[in-house]
């Protein structure tokens, strides 16, 4: 991809930012499917339980915002970075790092939220509401193991083609 004055973006630029739109991608990815599902459809919590309703749509709001921004900017750095097919393992390097994205949201949001700060958990009220937090927290570690695993073999495999996935 060329950029703007002729300059022209290297191979390790590429997948430098292959890498990061990806992550970005996922984790967004990933809080868009937690705001849709949890909070819209099943309406089992909000980002922040316990204020008004009119608070709890606020708080759902500013989160939502946030995680459109990093799949916006997920989507943009991917486009700058050029096809994925270009890239030797390319799609590997995608899937594996949306993969990783994914996972972290997971970890990051309920460790942090639901244990740390306590600001609301996966479905409050439940008798067994620590079982969905844990779940919720498995979900995301295996999602996070299956793009840590897949990038390993990414790196790992043999040389070939620009088209190895």
């Amino acid at each position: 991809m060329e950029l703007g004055g002729g300059a022209e973006l290297n191979h390790q630029t590429k997948k430098k930012m292959l890498i990061i739109g990806s992550f970005l991608l996922g984790f967004g990815f990933m809080g868009a499917m937690d705001g849709i599902i949890f909070h819209q459809l099943l309406q089992w919590h909000s980002v922040i339980m316990e204020t008004s309703r009119s608070g709890q749509i606020i708080s759902d709001g500013i989160f939502h915002f946030s995680v459109t921004i990093a799949l916006v900017v997920g989507g943009f750095i991917l486009w700058l970075a050029d096809n994925p097919l270009n890239q030797k393992r390319g799609i590997k390097l995608v899937l594996s790092w949306f993969l990783i994205g994914t996972g972290l949201f997971n970890l990051i949001e309920g460790v942090i939220n639901h244990h740390i700060l306590m600001i609301h958990r996966v479905k409050p009220g439940d008798p067994n509401a620590l079982l969905y937090d844990i779940a919720f927290l498995l979900v995301g570690a295996i999602l996070f193991l299956i793009g840590f695993f897949l990038r390993r073999s990414a790196d790992h495999s043999g040389a070939g083609g620009k088209i190895d996935v």
